[in-house]
C-alpha cells in the first residue's frame, strides 16, 4: 500500500500568520564539537534545499550562531487567529525566544521542555515560560523525561542528568553526567576498555566521542538508550547511570533510536538502514542482539517512531518518504506515506495518528485505518523553517467519541508551535491513495 499526496497541494493553515522576525544577536559557539572526527559528513544532503543552509546542527551544519538567552525576558506567545474549537485541526499558539534553533522537545503533562543550539533547556507550562536551565557546552539534540529527572543528549557527546527541586518546582539542578566520573576513571585503567576511532587515537568504550543525536527510555526495564554520530548505540542503567553495553550498531551516524513493543529497540542511521535489536540473556548478563534489518537503501534514515498500541514502526528518510512495518504482519513492510517534498526530519505517533515533520516546513497528519491503510487528515503549515522535532500529548478536553491531541513542533525558525488535532477530522480532499 502506498499513500500519496499530489505535488501541488493546497496546504492546511495557509491563511495562518507566520511568526514575526526574530532577534538575532550572534556570538561564537565555543562548545560545539567542531573537531570531531566524524562530524563533518553526517546527514543526507537532501536536508535543506535553500540557498543558505540552516545553522546550529553541527553536522553537517556547524554553527557559530548562538543566541544569548536571558531568563528574565518574556517570550512571545502568539495566539492563533483561528478559533481552534471551531476547526478540527489547527494552530493554538506559538512560542518563540531569541536563543536559537529548536532541536529537541519533550512533553510531560502540563510541561514542555525545549532544547536549542544556545545550550539552554527551556521549561514551558500552559504556553508560558516556567523555568530554564543551561549546560556549559553542547547544543541540546535530545531530551527524555523519567519521573523527576530529565536526560539531555548534547553535541559534545555528553548525556546530562537534571532534577527538579522538591522545594521549588521551577528550580532545576544538574545531578549527573553519563558516563559518571567514577566509571570513567575505573574504566580508564584497563586497556581493553579502549577502542580505536581513528589511527593512533583511542577512546573509552563507555563514552560517546561524537554528538549524542537521540535518546530513548524503556521505563519498565529502567534502561536508557543513546545513539550517536560515532555510530554506536549505548545502553545505560537509569538507577546508577552505569553503561551496561556499547554496540557498534551502524556504518554511519545513528540519527534515531526508539524503544518499541516486545522489548525491541530500533535504530536508524545515515547509512540508510533501520535495525531491530532484542535484549537477551547471555550467561549471567544480558546483551542486545541484532534481530533483523528492516530497511536498507541509499537515503539516510532521519527519524523513527513507534506506535505501541497498534505495534507499528515508522521510519522517515532524507528522500521525504515515511516507510512503516506492522507487528501483526510479522513486521513485514506495510507501505509508504508520500506527503513531503523534502527530507522527513522527525516523527511522532499517538492513538491512531502519526505526524511527520519535514525540511519542507510542513507537518503531515496521518490516520491509520483498519487494515493498515493510512489517510492524510491535514497538512499543518506556518513554520518559517524546517520542522526538526515533535512531541504529542493527549488533549485534556478529549472524550471517547472525539479524541484530540496537543502537538508541539520545534523548528529551525527558532519557534515552537502548538497545534490541536482531532482523530475524527475528515480526510483531506486533495489526498489520493495508490497501491
Amino acid at each position: 500500500m502506498i499513500a500519496e499526496l499530489p505535488l501541488h497541494r493546497p496546504t492546511f493553515g495557509s491563511l495562518l500568520d507566520s511568526d514575526p522576525a526574530f532577534l538575532s544577536n550572534q556570538e561564537d559557539d565555543d562548545s560545539s564539537n567542531k573537531n570531531s572526527p566524524t562530524s563533518s559528513n553526517r546527514m543526507s544532503p537532501g536536508y535543506y534545499n535553500g540557498s543558505t543552509p540552516p545553522s546550529g546542527e553541527g553536522s553537517p551544519y556547524l554553527s557559530p550562531w548562538n543566541q544569548p538567552s536571558p531568563y528574565t525576558k518574556s517570550p512571545w506567545v502568539i495566539p492563533s487567529p483561528i478559533n481552534h474549537n471551531f476547526s478540527k485541526n489547527g494552530l493554538v499558539g506559538s512560542l518563540a525566544r531569541e536563543e536559537g534553533h529548536v532541536y529537541s522537545l519533550a512533553s510531560s503533562g502540563d510541561f514542555l521542555y525545549t532544547g536549542s543550539d544556545s545550550k539552554n533547556i527551556r521549561v514551558w507550562k500552559n504556553l508560558k515560560e516556567f523555568a530554564g536551565f543551561k549546560s556549559n557546552s553542547g547544543l541540546v539534540k535530545a531530551i527524555v523525561i523519567h519521573g523527576d529527572k530529565i536526560f539531555t543528549g548534547h553535541q559534545d557527546g555528553k548525556i546530562r542528568v537534571w532534577r527538579v527541586s522538591s522545594r521549588n518546582p521551577s528550580a532545576y539542578k544538574r545531578v549527573g553526567t553519563l558516563p559518571t566520573l567514577k566509571d570513567y576513571v575505573k574504566s580508564s585503567v584497563n586497556p581493553k576498555n579502549y577502542v580505536e576511532v581513528r589511527r593512533n587515537h583511542n577512546v573509552l568504550r563507555i563514552k560517546h566521542f561524537d554528538a549524542v543525536s537521540c535518546l530513548s527510555l524503556n521505563e519498565d526495564q529502567g534502561l536508557l538508550y543513546s545513539g550517536s554520530w560515532d555510530k554506536t548505540l549505548k545502553v545505560w542503567r537509569v538507577s546508577d547511570y552505569k553503561c551496561l553495553e556499547s554496540i557498534n550498531a551502524h556504518d554511519d551516524a545513528i540519527n534515531s533510536v526508539v524503544t518499541g513493543f516486545d522489548s525491541l529497540v530500533f535504530t536508524g542511521s545515515a547509512d540508510g538502514t533501520v535495525k531491530m535489536w532484542r535484549r537477551e540473556l547471555q550467561g549471567r548478563r544480558t546483551r542486545h542482539f541484532l534481530v533483523q534489518t528492516l530497511l536498507k537503501h541509499e537515503n539516510a534514515v532521519t527519524a523513527l517512531a513507534v506506535n505501541q498500541e497498534s505495534a507499528v514502526i515508522y521510519c522517515g528518510s532524507s528522500d521525504g518518504l515515511v516507510n512503516f512495518w506492522e507487528r501483526e504482519k510479522h513486521l513485514s513492510h506495510g507501505g509508504v506515506l508520500r506527503g513531503h517534498k523534502l527530507a522527513v526530519l522527525c516523527l511522532a505517533s499517538a492513538g491512531n495518528l502519526v505526524f511527520s515533520g519535514s525540511a519542507d516546513k510542513s507537518i503531515c497528519v496521518w490516520r491509520r485505518e483498519a487494515g493498515g491503510v493510512h489517510i492524510c487528515l491535514s497538512v499543518l503549515t506556518g513554520h518559517g523553517g524546517p520542522v526538526k522535532c515533535l512531541a504529542v500529548e493527549e488533549d485534556q478536553e478529549s472524550d471517547k467519541g472525539d479524541q484530540h491531541w496537543t502537538v508541539y513542533s520545534g523548528s529551525l525558525d527558532k519557534s515552537v508551535k502548538v497545534w490541536r488535532v482531532s482523530e475524527n477530522a475528515p480526510e483531506w480532499r486533495g489526498y489520493h491513495q495508490s497501491t
